[in-house]
């Protein structure tokens, strides 16, 4: 099978590692991946900050730079959930709602890839740690993932999985919702990052960058005892 991957622009920017992670991962299940270096951002931000204009730009982009009929692999449930539920509208405006259709079809969170479309939850990675897992907004409500990252983890050697309270609870990040609410922002991280601690894990796993920034930002500002990793990060161990 031949997939084409989206790197989301977090990943791409400030985690190349990750996405080096996302190819290694594909390729050890026989996989056949292909990076367009042309992709850039999904248009998300725009989208959220109410630039519609912006935003139809780079929908049109993204839709001209993945043209093919086949499986499109996103290490984002955010990403994935705004092309799958909000570009039809904005495609469909430039009579364009073939490419609307095919990428709802195609655009795929990777770990819903893994375990619902190759029916796999074993990579054989290695991961000998205690971990708790960050269940994204976006993840939960906007794409519809919760059991898919936890069954990948369960088959990772050495992996402990242990459940923090509130575990459906936001993050604080919310795109620019993070700069906009500091206060509240700041309360709710802390509050997602208590609830880690609690558990003894010494890893926070996520698939999204996005909130794994804003979790490691408090990390750090309090010099807490405890990380953040990409759940590609955690499989590509191997």
């Amino acid at each position: 099978m031949t997939v084409d991957i989206f790197i989301p622009c977090f990943i791409d920017q400030m985690f190349p590692d990750t996405a080096w992670n996302i190819v290694k991962i594909l390729k050890s299940i026989d996989t056949e991946v292909n990076y367009n270096p042309k992709q850039t951002c999904c248009g998300q931000p725009h989208f959220n900050g109410g630039d519609r204009k912006g935003a139809q730009k780079l929908v049109l982009k993204f839709a001209d730079d993945f043209p093919d009929d086949r499986p499109i692999v996103v290490p984002s449930a955010s990403c994935a959930g705004l092309i799958r539920n909000h570009y039809a509208a904005l495609l469909e405006k430039e009579n364009r709602s073939e490419d609307a259709t095919r990428l709802k079809k195609n655009v795929l969170e990777l770990t819903d890839f893994l375990v619902n479309h190759l029916k796999t939850t074993s990579i054989h990675a290695s991961f000998p740690y205690m971990v708790t897992y960050h269940d994204a907004c976006s993840a939960l409500r906007e794409y519809g993932i919760k059991d898919e990252p936890r069954k990948l983890l369960a088959n990772v050697n050495g992996l402990q999985l242990v459940e923090m309270a509130e575990n459906t609870t936001c993050c604080g990040f919310g795109g620019t919702f993070m700069m906009k609410y500091i206060p509240i922002s700041s309360a709710m991280v802390e509050q997602k990052v208590q609830n880690a601690l609690a558990t003894g894990a010494e890893y926070i796993v996520s698939t999204e960058a996005s909130c794994l920034i804003n979790i490691n930002s408090y990390i750090k500002k309090q010099k807490l005892p405890i990380k953040t990793i990409h759940i590609a990060d955690v499989l590509g161990n191997f």
